[in-house]
């Protein structure tokens, strides 16, 4: 897959990297990957608030962060439910503060960023349980969080992108309203044999998710009493895609998940879901957050800003 030359300038540098994440103690590559991003994403965005909340799930609290871009001026708001990527290991409300400001902006609506249990501390699917009763809570106490229940969506990169495909699954056999599922280059499927995954072979080469990283990730995340075919583990295994809300699927054409993407988006189309394929070739994993690295960046948000303003009717 030829990369573009913006791209190729960015492999190239995390090529001369001296230290690999994975190289690192754990705490300190969850720093540094806070610290990567927040080079990556540029100077962010100016919001009109900026708040830390929480949620109390099992009696321990679960971390939000909202943010209301300027102009949003009615109290109850549009809503967007976004969760970080990072694997399931690495990410939390300050790896992803850029992104949510730039799609908070874009938009126009108010985004809640989730916190949630990372692993290996806490093994998939923990992390799934989280998003589905975070985003419970936020349905069924959609007034305490200035929510408008009836244009709210989810949203998330990478392992974030697999929380938000989960999250639509649960909200569909419980009911709740959802009315789209941005999935940035989601994980769909974490069998380690799993199917016809060309480009977990072909774009393994290219930074940053290489498939030392990815093995690692894999690693860290499921242990001997997580089920890969368990619908919260790998949502493309899930019995039956209809019915969920509609989504937006980007994909990277240089990216190790490119087919993860890409199998989900013919699921939900062949379940008659309607489903919007947003395909950048060239292109690597994570580009979503690499604002002030990339042109297409701004394009791409710009794609999911059009989809919510859309979806949610937010003039």
């Amino acid at each position: 897959m030829p990369l573009t030359s913006e791209v190729q300038s960015v492999v190239d540098t995390f090529n001369q990297a001296d230290t690999a994440l994975t190289d690192l103690p754990l705490a300190t590559a969850r720093d540094e990957y806070v610290k990567l991003l927040a080079r990556a994403g540029g100077e962010p965005v100016a919001m009109a608030s900026v708040e830390d909340l929480s949620l109390t799930l099992d009696g321990r609290e679960l971390g939000l962060r909202r943010y209301r871009p300027e102009g949003l001026a009615a109290r109850i708001a549009p809503t967007v439910v976004y969760f970080h990527g990072g694997g399931w290991v690495l990410g939390d409300l300050d790896s992803h503060d850029g992104i949510c400001r730039q799609l908070a902006a874009r938009a126009g609506c108010q985004i809640i960023a989730v916190d949630y249990r990372l692993a290996p501390e806490y093994p998939l699917p923990a992390s799934s349980d989280d998003a589905i009763s975070a985003y419970e809570q936020l349905v069924t106490r959609a007034a305490d969080f200035d929510i408008d229940p009836q244009r709210l969506a989810v949203a998330g990169d990478s392992a974030g992108g697999h929380l938000s495909a989960v999250v639509a699954l649960a909200a569909r056999d419980a009911g709740w309203p959802l009315a789209l599922q941005v999935l940035v280059y989601p994980v769909t499927d974490l069998r380690e044999a799993a199917g016809d995954f060309p480009s977990r072979v072909r774009n393994g080469i290219y930074p940053p998710l290489t498939d030392t990283l990815m093995n690692w990730f894999h690693d860290l995340s499921v242990d001997g009493a997580t089920d890969p075919r368990d619908w919260r583990v790998s949502p493309l295994l899930a019995t039956s895609v209809a019915g969920t809300a509609p989504a937006l699927v980007v994909t990277a054409g240089a990216d190790i998940l490119m087919d993860d993407g890409v199998l989900y988006v013919s699921r939900l189309a062949d379940a008659g879901i309607e489903v919007d394929h947003a395909h950048y070739p060239g292109v690597i994993h994570g580009f979503l957050e690499m604002h002030d690295w990339l042109s297409v960046t701004g394009q791409a948000l710009d794609r999911v800003a059009t989809a919510v303003r859309t979806t949610l009717a937010i003039d």
